[in-house]
């Protein structure tokens, strides 16, 4: 099995996974009408599906976004802000996701080096252009910027600025690019060529052509409902995300301590093969591709208690799909209306590449919380499906997910929570995974050594974050003290599974509500000084290095602080800079990783359809962009023409405020 030690994700009307829980838990639809600040609907949304075809423009006017979909925070990643405004929001959106999965995990860079000699694959799901296209006009009114949009690109910046070594790949197989990710992912740990891996996907709609040619193709639905398995459904509506998992193999993670949010027994991959047509599903070859899952994972079909399925609620595809599952399923039993089924497009709607990895967001949380959501728009079921006849049934309203019983020895025995999730792709390729909960024992490593102190340390790139970072420290603790947590295991967490950045917070304590005291305390006096909390900026005069490096030769006088339970000054070293190993004040097997909130990035906005345009159209770019349109010269090489009529002072964009 594949652990899953960390996860991150962002969903329409959802930043967080605690907020996603919310809209799942709440039956709630986050489908609007395409907002103002991606482009307008004049010119764009045409009601009368015949006159909108025979027009060039959309019949569908709605979609699940992301709120905050261009923000960004470049100095973090050590980016200029005209390099952010060039990469495509979907590759800076699922770097941040990344990074906010891996502090999940408890991973830093070199811890993941130290550990693991940097190992790590990462494999995402993508398919949607849009960012690119934004160019050529801008081109022809004067602007210099290069917006472009780079499937691999958006793995490779993880790598980049991870110092990642593994395998470092995107996967484009249309609506099932996420699940196909984490399968390659998987099989890549399985065959021993990395240690862990980021797996996961990203979807924007950044460009109303995305909407006409869906349109075109007439997948969307003229209204403003994904109707998962219910009647009345004629299509998808568009949906965003972006989501990135940890993985890791079940026994490499068990013997270090990792915490697991779940297990993936197995994971499938096909392709339908020929069709009736080009986007018609092939029902044997769905079947296939869920047995296959099955039979991989060595699970039997009766203990499977929830399907995630693709469920776009169209009145061919989700026929198909049950006649799929059905064939898949009865190889194991002729039991029937036992597994729930239902589709988180019912909620956020259709997020193509990012799709799948959404349905297992889903799943982890409803394993987390021990709970079945609503599947929404399935009051009345789509009536060529004759559910009765099948193993499974709608989730149509909130309800406990009680666990399967299994034969063991002859012996009828509660097991695991277990799940399949589907992902089919609009041209074939399909994709399933088996999800199991892990079961751990409750009981906290370091439960005995409660009411001893604690040093709580905090960090981040400047004083604002800082303060949001306590902030969501403060809210998340209830939530840690419910899963077992122990202060040690948070001082734990924070040590060594979060960077040391330059603004940085420590404090000794001895419980949670001493913590919380300290927190309040620092929150409510900005600037001031708070008794027993230290507060510093990391050195980074020459001088100042220089004094540190000098106290870090002191380290046996450290060392013995550190034993004597000095902790006063360790943290007043720590804040001005120096750099301790942690490690020495937790024996081995006395505290663990544990979930804690993720960095709070800054929300710069960067989207280049804001980008302000002075001065007339350059007509030496008209004249390149003709060339490239008819194919006579290629675009870099438009491109470098345009950047040599700025360096010689040539073309009528070199007026624009050096633009």
């Amino acid at each position: 099995g594949v652990a899953i030690v960390g996860m991150s994700a962002r969903f329409p009307q959802a930043d967080t996974l605690d907020a996603f829980w919310s809209v799942l838990r709440e039956g709630r639809n986050t489908v609007t009408e395409v907002p103002a600040d991606r482009w307008p609907l004049d010119g764009f949304y045409e009601p009368d599906k015949e006159e909108a075809l025979a027009k060039g423009r959309s019949y569908s006017k709605w979609g699940a976004f992301l709120d905050g979909f261009a923000d960004f925070d470049p100095l973090f990643f050590e980016m200029t802000p005209n390099d952010a405004l060039e990469i495509d929001p979907q590759e800076r959106l699922f770097l941040q996701e990344a990074w906010r999965a891996f502090e999940d995990a408890g991973y830093t860079r070199s811890r993941l080096e130290r550990e693991h000699g940097s190992r790590v694959g990462v494999f995402v799901g993508i398919t949607r252009a849009g960012h690119n296209l934004y160019g050529p006009e801008r081109w022809r009114r004067g602007d210099t910027a290069q917006p472009y949009t780079s499937f691999g690109s958006a793995a490779n910046r993880v790598s980049f600025k991870m110092n990642l070594n593994g395998p470092s790949m995107p996967v484009d197989t249309m609506c099932s690019s996420s699940l196909t990710a984490l399968h390659e992912a998987c099989e890549h740990l399985l065959h021993g060529d990395c240690e862990l891996a980021v797996a996961g996907g990203v979807n924007l709609y950044l460009h109303p052509s995305s909407y006409v040619n869906l349109c075109n193709l007439q997948m969307l639905t003229d209204g403003d409902e994904c109707r998962s398995f219910g009647a009345g459904g004629n299509g998808f509506v568009p949906g965003e995300g972006v989501g990135a998992l940890v993985l890791k193999r079940l026994e490499d993670a068990e013997r270090d301590g990792d915490h697991i949010h779940a297990v993936i027994l197995g994971t499938s991959i096909n392709h339908g093969g020929t069709t009736n047509g080009y986007t018609v599903p092939n029902p044997v070859a769905q079947g296939r591709v869920v047995r296959d899952a099955l039979d991989r994972a060595g699970v039997d079909a009766r203990t499977i208690g929830y399907v995630e399925a693709h469920g776009t609620g169209t009145a061919l595809g989700d026929p198909i799909e049950i006649n799929g599952l059905t064939r898949a399923f009865s190889q194991d039993t002729q039991d029937l209306g036992y597994c729930a089924i239902g589709s988180v497009k019912s909620n956020i709607g259709h997020a193509e590449a990012a799709a799948g990895i959404a349905g297992v967001f889903k799943t982890l949380l409803q394993m987390r919380h021990g709970e079945l959501v609503p599947s929404l728009h399935a009051d009345e079921l789509n009536p060529h499906i004759d559910f009765d006849a099948t193993p499974f049934v709608v989730q149509r309203e909130g309800t406990e997910w009680k666990r399967q019983f299994a034969a063991v020895d002859g012996v009828s025995t509660e097991v695991p929570r277990r799940a399949g999730v589907s992902s089919f792709g609009a041209g074939g390729s399909n994709a399933h995974v088996v999800i199991e909960e892990y079961v751990r024992d409750r009981t906290a490593p370091g439960a005995e050594r409660t009411g001893e102190p604690v040093v709580v340390v905090l960090s981040a790139k400047d004083e604002e974050r800082l303060r949001e970072r306590a902030s969501a420290l403060l809210d998340a603790l209830p939530e840690a003290e419910r899963t077992g947590a122990t202060p040690a295991d948070v001082a734990y967490t924070l040590q060594v599974g979060r960077e040391a950045m330059d603004e940085r917070l420590g404090t000794v304590v001895r419980s949670f509500d001493e913590l919380r005291d300290r927190l309040r305390a620092f929150l409510e006096h900005p600037g001031g000084t708070v008794a027993g909390v230290h507060r510093g900026r990391a050195a980074r005069s020459d001088r100042a290095l220089t004094a540190l490096t000098a106290v870090a030769e002191m380290g046996a006088v450290v060392g013995t602080w550190l034993a004597k339970g000095s902790y006063a000054k360790v943290l007043d070293l720590w804040v001005s800079g120096f750099e301790l190993d942690w490690g020495a004040l937790h024996p081995a097997g006395a505290a663990r990783i544990v979930p804690l909130p993720a960095y709070p990035f800054a929300r710069e906005r960067y989207w280049i359809a804001e980008r302000s345009l002075d001065g007339p159209p350059d007509p030496l770019i008209d004249d390149l962009l003709d060339e490239v349109v008819k194919g006579s010269l290629g675009v870099e090489a438009a491109a470098e023409h345009i950047r040599r009529s700025v360096l010689d002072g040539t073309g009528a964009h070199t007026d624009n405020e050096g633009r």
